[in-house]
């Protein structure tokens, strides 16, 4: 028995120290590689060099060296990603660059909307004024890929590749089945008849107002598409609507046919082109640098002691209390960047860029204060991204001026809250009953383990109402219209950018680039430094942070695949608290 006892405790210690081992060697690891990325150098640009625009990388608001994914298993090609802005950046330096001789582009199947992508199609066209090449390849273009490679001077398909070319379509996934078949409830309070957020709850179609909202930005969002495309390929609009709608291209040979494309080529071809272009020797390599090196090498910290600054403030993703992310829009820490930027004398303008689908009202109102506040002694100018709805308009709609690209996502002007009701789910499936006392009738208002009373319902609708009028009237004032004309274009409606100037909610159709110019032009001044807000945050807390949930989501993907954003929906439906001003649906090009 002795010697059984001293095999397991053996056998024990030497897994714990296995283990301790391994744990010593990951975070040796991992700050070697932190330590390793913020060190990079910037990298030596030959001469006769061709740009390398690797596009399938997700497109961001702001630069983010993310360390994980420098890491094996855990990191990969998808974990990459560089920012609008640094990509127009880079190719307006590439412009006049002479080491730079051509761009190539590799695309098919782009992280970016379309707001970005236009962004980035606009800097491609500016590029090509240098009469320099852009020269486009890919074995798969998807819709959104060809969108972007279609500003190309040439482009080209693998012989046995494929072009997607079939139109835009939207598509909300309902719950109300399987909800029923819990035994769980939605109970919906909401202000709008298009705040279609909480209809995959209660119904198993879409509703009249919402199909007719979404057909209108869809076919917004299609003019747009179909009009850079004719414009670049010299092909009509309605020639590409018919090409799309009798799903034409369905060979390689007919992306020729169509002159949708310039040739069918492999790789190899591709590479001897570029060497051609670029005066590179056929029997010597290829000198490239990629978009993301050459960026570094273009983006230089900003002139903190300069007399006259522009600062933009970045508020990306989901809106909610406290301090957030770099990829949710926390309340504490906007505001708290807002009112510095507000008290800096040197800061002379600033640009408030959004790209949200909304989130918490209250914590919209909290940022939407501190523009109001900063408008008052400095220039406000709102620069409008992929998506700037519901909270996202919310916390713009008091600037002096407000920029959009015509295929900007906006408006979605509603309110709405969802309390789920339980009891079934509870009683019948798990076999669960509560009991309890209380010492007021409301006590236990908002409890999920019951349906809600007639009193109960009529205080939170009693709430919503008050949210909504709140912001309508924000709405109304940063606007200058009257809260008569601004209900009568909200009620939750999501707007194209182009019909959001239309009806005055926005005033230009422009780039980020157009809303800097001009904060510095209300501000009168035309030496300037752009400094940006928030500071990114620390690698090495966002490291610990992060790690475990990069891990779950790497699992979690390699497990559920394509059902994997099912996965992302119900977990952010279940996240939510408190009342909403959220845009009523996520949108992805395909």
């Amino acid at each position: 028995m002795r010697e059984f006892f001293k095999y397991v405790f053996a056998t024990v210690v030497g897994v714990v120290i296995s283990m301790a081992l391994f744990l010593i060697f990951f975070i040796v690891l991992i700050v070697g590689v932190v330590k390793s990325s913020l060190k990079e150098d910037k990298v030596n640009v030959a001469s006769n060099s061709v740009l390398f625009l690797n596009l399938d990388q997700a497109i961001t608001e702001r630069t983010s060296e993310d360390p994980l994914s420098k890491l094996p298993v855990v990191g990969s090609e998808e974990d990459k990603s560089i920012g609008f802005n640094d990509v127009i950046h880079a190719l307006k330096e590439a412009k006049t660059d002479d080491n730079i001789k051509c761009v190539y582009i590799n695309v098919s199947a782009p992280h970016a909307g379309f707001a970005t992508m236009l962004e980035i199609r606009n800097a491609l066209i500016d590029f090509k004024k240098s009469k320099k090449k852009v020269i486009a390849y890919s074995e798969v273009y998807t819709q959104g890929a060809y969108y972007l490679a279609s500003v190309a001077d040439k482009i080209y398909l693998n012989p046995e590749g494929a072009l997607e070319f079939k139109g835009l379509k939207s598509e909300t996934m309902f719950f109300k089945g399987a909800l029923d078949k819990l035994g769980i409830e939605a109970q919906i309070v909401r202000v709008g008849n298009y705040k279609s957020a909480v209809e995959p709850f209660f119904t198993d179609k879409m509703s009249d107002k919402n199909r007719e909202q979404v057909t209108a930005y869809l076919n917004g969002l299609y003019e747009t598409f179909l009009e850079g495309i004719s414009q670049s390929r010299n092909i009509s609009a309605a020639t590409l609507h018919q090409i799309a709608d009798d799903y034409k291209i369905q060979q390689p040979a007919d992306a020729i046919a169509f002159k949708m494309i310039d040739g069918l080529k492999y790789k190899d071809e591709i590479i001897d082109e570029l060497k051609s272009l670029s005066g590179t020797d056929k029997k010597k390599d290829l000198k490239t640098v990629t978009i993301n090196e050459y960026a570094r090498n273009v983006t230089d910290e900003p002139d903190k002691s300069a007399k006259n600054k522009v600062a933009v403030i970045y508020a990306n993703g989901d809106i909610m209390g406290g301090e957030g992310s770099d990829t949710k829009i926390g309340s504490e820490r906007i505001s708290r960047v807002i009112r510095k930027a507000r008290l800096d004398s040197s800061i002379k303008a600033i640009v408030l860029r959004v790209n949200s689908p909304g989130g918490s009202a209250l914590a919209s109102d909290v940022i939407w204060r501190e523009i109001v506040l900063t408008k008052k002694v400095k220039p406000v100018i709102a620069s409008f991204g992929d998506v700037a709805a519901s909270g996202g308009y919310y916390i713009g709609c008091a600037a002096d001026s407000i920029f959009v690209q015509p295929n900007t996502i906006t408006g979605s002007i509603g309110v709405f809250g969802v309390i789920p009701n339980l009891q079934k789910f509870y009683n019948e499936k798990l076999g669960i009953t509560f009991d309890g006392v209380k010492t007021g009738k409301y006590a236990d208002i908002m409890s999920t383990d019951r349906p809600m009373t007639a009193g109960e319902r009529l205080i939170i609708q009693n709430d919503v109402n008050r949210v909504y009028d709140a912001f309508t009237i924000r709405v109304a004032n940063g606007r200058k219209k009257s809260k008569a004309y601004i209900d009568s274009i909200a009620g939750g409606r999501v707007w194209v950018g182009t019909d959001a100037v239309r009806i005055g909610l926005a005033d230009r159709i422009g780039s980020f680039n157009d809303a800097v110019v001009s904060a510095a032009k209300k501000a009168k001044i035309k030496d300037y430094s752009v400094i940006e807000y928030p500071e990114m945050l620390d690698p090495f807390k966002s490291l610990m942070d992060n790690t475990t949930d990069k891990v779950k989501t790497y699992y979690a993907k390699q497990e559920l695949g394509a059902n994997y954003s099912i996965y992302e929906q119900i977990k952010s439906v279940i996240s939510r608290s408190g009342i909403q001003a959220r845009m009523p649906f996520d949108f992805k090009v395909q």
